[in-house]
C-alpha cells in the first residue's frame, strides 16, 4: 500500500497509509473502533477501491490476487439452527464464484478432512456449526479460508468470542500457520498479540508501524490506550509535540 487514502460519504476513513507485507510476516493490526482497521483489510482484499494511492498484492491488483488471500471476517452470520456441519462449512472454501453449480468432488472432501485434522478439529467434522464453541468455530472458518492454499491470511478480530485460555491456543496455531502463509490479524487484545506477532501496525486514520524489537505489552498499552477522537501519542512523539489530550488529532 502506497499513500492510500479512502473516504466514505465524505468522511475520511484512512489517510496516506503505507504498508509493505512480506511472505513470512505476522502483523498485528491494532487501533480504536472506527479507526479504519476493517477498511484496511477490505482494501487489501479488493472489496474497496482507494480514492488515492496504490495497492499491489503479489505484483497485481488486489482483485486479481483475491484467490491467493484467505479471509475470516469479524462477523460471520450463520444461522445456528441451520443443519450445516463443520465439514460443509470447510468445503465452502472450494466453491468458485465463476462456477456456482460445481459440486464438491471426493478429492475436495478428502482435502477438507485433512485441513480439519491439521487444525486439530477433525473430531467435530460431523457436528452442526451451531453446536460448536467460539474457538472451534474460528478454527473451522480458518480451515475454510485455507482451502484455496492462500499466500496471505487476513483475520478480523478472530478471538472476540474465545476465552483467555482459548486465545493463547489460537495464537499458537497462527504461529504454526505462519510458517507457510503471511498473516495479518486485527485485534484489541494488545497484551496477547504482543507475545506472538512479529510486528504491529496501529491504524487510526493513518498507520504507525512497529517492528518486533519495539513490541511489548506495556508499550502497546501505554501508547495506544486511546479512542478514535483522542490524540495519538506516537504521532506526537514523531512531531516532537507534548502529550496534551486536549488536542484532538488522529494518528
Amino acid at each position: 500500500m502506497e499513500d492510500v487514502s479512502f473516504a466514505y460519504n465524505g468522511q475520511n476513513i484512512l489517510s496516506q497509509v503505507n504498508l509493505t507485507v512480506f511472505q513470512d510476516d505476522f502483523i498485528g493490526i491494532i487501533g480504536p473502533n472506527g479507526g479504519g482497521k476493517t477498511t484496511l483489510l477490505k482494501l487489501i482484499l479488493g472489496l474497496l477501491i482507494p480514492d488515492t494511492g496504490k495497492i499491489k498484492v503479489m505484483g497485481g491488483t488486489a482483485r486479481k490476487a483475491s484467490s491467493l488471500i484467505g479471509y475470516v471476517p469479524q462477523n460471520i452470520h450463520i444461522n445456528n439452527s441451520f443443519p450445516i456441519t463443520a465439514l460443509d462449512v470447510v468445503l465452502m472454501g472450494k466453491l468458485n464464484t465463476r462456477s456456482r453449480f460445481r459440486k464438491n468432488t471426493r478429492q475436495d472432501k478428502k482435502d477438507a478432512l485433512e485441513m480439519l485434522e491439521r487444525l486439530s478439529v477433525q473430531n467435530i467434522a460431523g457436528q452442526r456449526i451451531g453446536e460448536l464453541s467460539g474457538g472451534q468455530r474460528q478454527r473451522i472458518f480458518i480451515a475454510r479460508a485455507l482451502m484455496t492454499t492462500p499466500r496471505l491470511l487476513l483475520l478480523d478480530e478472530p478471538t472476540a468470542s474465545i476465552d483467555t485460555k482459548g486465545q493463547t491456543t489460537f495464537y499458537r496455531l497462527l504461529e504454526v500457520l505462519n510458517k507457510e502463509v503471511a498473516i495479518i490479524v486485527v485485534s484489541h487484545d494488545l497484551l496477547v498479540i504482543s507475545n506472538y506477532v512479529k510486528s504491529v501496525a496501529c491504524v487510526n486514520k493513518g498507520l504507525h508501524y512497529h517492528p518486533h524489537e519495539d513490541i511489548t505489552g506495556d508499550m502497546l498499552e501505554t501508547m495506544y490506550s486511546c479512542s478514535v477522537e483522542d490524540l495519538c501519542r506516537v504521532q506526537l512523539l514523531a512531531h516532537g509535540r507534548p502529550d496534551k489530550r486536549t488536542d484532538h488529532v488522529n494518528s
